[in-house]
């Protein structure tokens, strides 16, 4: 059984150093995830690796079958999801390069297949979702960054918003206005599809612009494609560092 799954976002369509033993096509009650199952060894732990948007990147955050994707990972015999994002920093203390590691999100989506408790069901379930990421797994995946050396905000909010376009820059002020620290488009539902799949989930964000309204010139995919660059390969020496001590 694999222990940990890696679900690479924005600029980790791929894991380099994965020895991989087979990909995997899961048949799922939702339909096609978004690739393959890729099934092999990373830093000597067997781990279970998906692109959320796809390989390559083609799969738009709104149109992502986060449901398919969460159950063939459970399916696939993971219990531990390392979720990999790009994110954009609404606060100050969100500057570019930096990696956050946020213990709540704020929920600015819309019409997102968001729950596996819908169709046939005959009753009614909730989850308790209060402390949306595993704490025992974020601290594990804070001791990681922190050996590494890098620099790390180990709590914050993070806001998910619809996309594919970014944000106003008066979405962003609400957005402060309400607590967030950081934006992206896919931190739901996968989140919460994991705990109702009764999942270890932990986030692990890493700013690649500031939010709109937050910088003096426009954003540009020339200047995230650099932080992208050099954030994502530093990201992989997290998640082997991280293994290395599970």
């Amino acid at each position: 059984m694999s222990k940990y799954a890696i679900i690479g976002g924005t600029g980790l369509t791929q894991l380099e150093g994965l020895t991989i033993r087979d990909a995997l096509f899961i048949d799922t009650p939702y339909g096609p995830t978004s690739a393959d199952i890729l099934r092999g060894e990373y830093a000597g732990q067997e781990v279970l690796f998906l692109a959320r948007h796809g390989h390559p990147h083609r799969i738009p955050p709104h149109q992502v079958n986060y449901r398919a994707n969460l159950w063939a990972l459970r399916h696939a015999g993971a219990h531990s999801i390392l979720a990999i994002n790009a994110v954009g920093g609404v606060t100050a203390n969100m500057p570019t390069g930096h990696f956050c590691i946020p213990d709540q999100i704020i929920d600015y989506t819309s019409g997102r297949q968001h729950t596996l408790y819908d169709g046939d069901l005959d009753h009614v379930t909730h989850v308790d979702f209060s402390y949306p990421y595993d704490e025992a797994l974020r601290r594990r995946l804070i001791a990681a960054v922190a050996a590494c050396g890098y620099n790390c905000t180990n709590q914050g909010v993070y806001g998910c918003t619809q996309g594919p376009r970014l944000e106003t820059a008066a979405e962003i002020v609400r957005m402060e206005r309400d607590g967030c620290n950081i934006v992206g488009m896919t931190g739901m539902p996968e989140t919460v599809l994991a705990r109702e799949l009764g999942l270890s989930y932990a986030c692990l964000s890493l700013v690649v612009n500031p939010a709109a309204g937050k910088s003096s010139g426009v954003i540009t995919m020339t200047q995230i494609e650099a932080a992208l660059n050099d954030g994502m390969a530093k990201v992989k020496v997290i998640l082997a560092r991280m293994l290395k001590q599970a």
